[in-house]
């Protein structure tokens, strides 16, 4: 497919088939007899329609080197030329990224001279926390839309088999082609890294593959050279000293059902670095005090015990980039607001956006051990300013807004994080609260050196404090109505837990703050907990997703098992190296590991394996739940949720896999009183005594089976709208959606159904 940026639909859908193809609606199939020919004008068509940039999904570690591999060996002259420079090859060459950001990475990297291949997968991967990163979750999460899944397994039927089938093929493949393009244009990609380019020098391709400091490195470049500078060529290869990092206001803890008024340092490590001239250019050595003949009012003293000149005597490099960039920031900022031209206003968004991340990672540039031009000198002494200003922020709101001062109630700082903190005002009214935060703002502001700010940016009402970094509210920056409810480091946003945990918690949470319905929060927790132990849960909300960073860690891991598991069991199919490995935790003898306990979600349903809830109450639900519900219930609230009437009824299924199944033998029961059958009556669905209650026995079982079917239809139905056709049969297999786990569980519960009935 290919669009012009800036359009929201492709003006060209073409899709190249092997043999013919059924005709499809709106695009141009364009069959060959043989695969090279087909790959030959494929090539062609590149280099014909001569784009600027080449996307997809996961492109370069799969479709590009596999294109370059079959045309390889089906020797396919010119096929390898696909960029602008027409004598220079697309060779696939092998990379590795590692960085904290994103860990060890092992990747493909394809050049095409002149062309720019963009791969939406590095994107997202780099941007956005996500539980899983397969297309179809992606999908699902940002435009509520899928794509038809077929498994690899049964793609050479669908080609060999007809023109009808190999057209469903290239109706997979359309889609495939086509939500990449959508996701680019929802989530503005390109135009996001076009301006980070811009702003930070850096080519396009180096954005998704190289790290933070590249960005900061050619600024440094670009402003050195205008100043006469030389930058040395230095890599550090780490170092075992270490500074002091932000400081954490010790939280008190507790719900609070008065507004809390947060107040924000606008870009503080920026702004420390601009006010008080910190950078490599005027950094004082010790030894260099004396030489330089500098008198005390031309010096700055950091809190962290560093001398550095002012900008009366030299003007560091780093305080006019990080001015530049805010300058630059402030103005697209300014557009934005009188732009009424939508494509323009995604433009300067993304502008902002990429100078405000550019601005942000100078800090982090001169903080890493292992960089291009580390000095903790720097990094250190815009810590201990920070940390400084924060106590300062706290001691000064204290001391001005007392009862003593006419004010409601004194002010108390609850919490402070980094570059913000919350105070408890002791008033009732959004208002008010408001109106005393942009007051406070103002006044602390004034006691720091310009272009420090402190400023009022939003209240929470009510508010839950749990401990540092841990807490939750609804976020109100403005009086009349909550814009969101926010959540920090509470198990609605985190990865490694189960989908139960992160709606139990998002549900208990709602009802708490935007209900302020305490009891019926407890008692939906009670519920989800019966549920769980009563298997009443749907396998789709158990799996835990983790991803399979390397193949050797130090102590055994439940996913690199069950990846080990699932490469003997099928290879073809088995989790790769960077893949999110999904898997449930199933019961077990008491005491097993959990990583011997990790089993694929599809292999559980298939062989009815009982799941551990135990594990899942005790490891995932109860630690959330008593960290939201003890501010509120206290001491209380581990009694009252995990014990009692609700956690004594428990369901359990028999496994068709394992030891013991070995062993056992199938006796038929009777489906009325579900006794087992006396030798002789084997085959029977009744034993005598329920005999004569058959006719009113057989219209419950088909009244199951009916119930069983409608649900099976709703889903197939649902099913076939995803795929895009009400005639064709369902095929797909997407392991990231919630309805296939359900489709395939009542399929299976139907076929038992039916022959209970026959």
């Amino acid at each position: 497919m290919v669009i012009r940026q800036g359009e929201q639909e492709p003006f060209l859908r073409n899709v190249f088939t092997l043999k013919a193809c059924a005709p499809i609606v709106g695009a141009q199939v364009l069959s060959h007899e043989t695969e090279e020919k087909l790959l030959d004008k494929w090539a062609c068509f590149v280099r014909e329609l001569d784009p600027d940039i080449l996307t997809g999904y996961n492109i370069n570690n799969f479709d590009v080197p596999y294109l370059l591999n079959r045309a390889s060996h089906l020797k396919v002259k010119g096929f390898e030329y696909l960029g602008r420079v027409t004598n220079i090859r697309s060779v696939i060459k092998d990379t590795v990224i590692q960085s904290k950001q994103m860990g060890r990475r092992e990747n493909k990297f394809v050049n095409f001279e002149g062309r720019v291949p963009f791969d939406l997968l590095f994107v997202l991967l780099r941007d956005y926390k996500l539980r899983s990163y397969t297309l179809n979750a992606v999908s699902y999460h940002f435009l509520q839309e899928q794509k038809e899944d077929v498994h690899h397994s049964i793609i050479t039927d669908l080609q060999n088999e007809s023109d009808q089938t190999r057209r469903r093929l290239a109706m997979y493949c359309l889609k495939d082609a086509y939500l990449p393009l959508r996701l680019l244009n929802k989530l503005m990609c390109i135009v996001n890294y076009m301006e980070m380019a811009r702003v930070t020098g850096v080519p396009l391709a180096c954005l998704l593959t190289r790290g933070q400091q590249i960005k900061v490195m050619s600024q440094l470049l670009r402003k050195s050279k205008v100043a006469g500078y030389l930058i040395p060529s230095y890599q550090s290869s780490g170092s075992e000293e270490q500074y002091e990092g932000a400081t954490v206001i010790e939280p008190k803890r507790g719900y609070y059902a008065n507004p809390i008024s947060t107040l924000d340092f606008a870009s503080l490590y920026p702004s420390i670095m601009m006010a008080h001239n910190l950078c490599y250019t005027t950094l004082v050595q010790p030894n260099m005090k004396d030489k330089l003949s500098l008198s005390p009012d031309q010096l700055t003293h950091t809190p962290a015990n560093n001398v550095f000149v002012k900008s009366s005597v030299r003007k560091g490099i780093l305080p006019e980039i990080l001015e530049s960039l805010l300058a630059a920031r402030k103005r697209a900022k300014a557009d934005l607001k009188v732009e009424t031209d939508p494509f323009k206003r995604s433009v300067l968004d993304g502008r902002q956006l990429a100078l405000k991340i550019s601005a942000n990672s100078v800090y982090g540039f001169t903080g890493a051990q292992v960089g291009k031009l580390p000095c903790l000198e720097i990094s250190g002494s815009v810590t201990a300013y920070g940390r400084t200003m924060i106590e300062q922020t706290k001691q000064e709101v204290e001391q001005r807004y007392t009862a003593e001062n006419g004010y409601e109630n004194d002010a108390v700082v609850i919490y402070g994080d980094t570059d913000s903190v919350m105070v408890n005002f002791g008033v009732k009214t959004l208002e008010r609260s408001m109106e005393l935060g942009k007051e406070a703002a103002d006044y602390v502001s004034a006691k720091f050196v310009k272009p420090i700010k402190l400023e009022f940016e939003k209240v929470y009402y009510p508010y839950l404090l749990i401990n540092k970094k841990r807490y939750a509210g609804l976020y109100f920056t403005r009086p009349d109505r909550y814009d969101k409810m926010d959540c920090k480091g509470i198990e609605t946003v985190r990865r490694d837990n189960s989908p139960l945990v992160a709606n139990l918690m998002n549900n208990c949470l709602q009802k708490l703050l935007i209900e302020r319905n305490p009891d019926g929060a407890i008692e939906y927790a009670k519920q989800t907990i019966a549920d769980l132990l009563c298997n009443r849960i749907d396998i789709s909300q158990l799996v835990i997703t983790k991803e399979l960073a390397k193949s050797d860690y130090a102590a055994k891991q439940a996913h690199v098992e069950l990846a080990n598991k699932m490469k003997k069991r099928d290879p073809g199919n088995a989790p790769k190296l960077g893949d999110r490995v999904p898997y449930v935790l199933v019961a077990a003898a008491k005491n097993t590991p959990a990583y011997m306990k990790a089993e694929d979600p599809i292999y559980v349903l298939e062989n009815c394996i009982p799941i551990d809830a135990n594990y899942y109450l005790d490891n995932q639900l109860s630690k959330p739940l008593l960290r939201i519900f003890e501010p509120i219930l206290g001491e209380k609230a581990e009694s009252i949720l995990l014990r009692g009437d609700h956690t004594r009824t428990r369901s359990v299924v028999t496994s068709k896999v394992g030891a013991l199944a070995a062993f056992t033998k199938k006796r038929d029961a009777c489906l009325g009183c579900k006794a087992l059958l006396a030798a002789g009556q084997e085959g029977r669905a009744l034993c005598q005594h329920c005999a004569p209650q058959e006719a009113s026995l057989y219209q419950t079982e088909l009244a199951a089976q009916r119930t069983l079917e409608d649900r099976f239809c709703r889903l197939w139905t649902e099913c076939q709208r995803c795929q895009g056709s009400l005639h064709e049969e369902v095929i797909c297999t997407s392991r990231d959606c919630p309805i296939f786990y359900m489709r395939t569980k009542i399929k299976m519960e139907l076929e038992t159904q039916e022959k209970r009935v026959a």
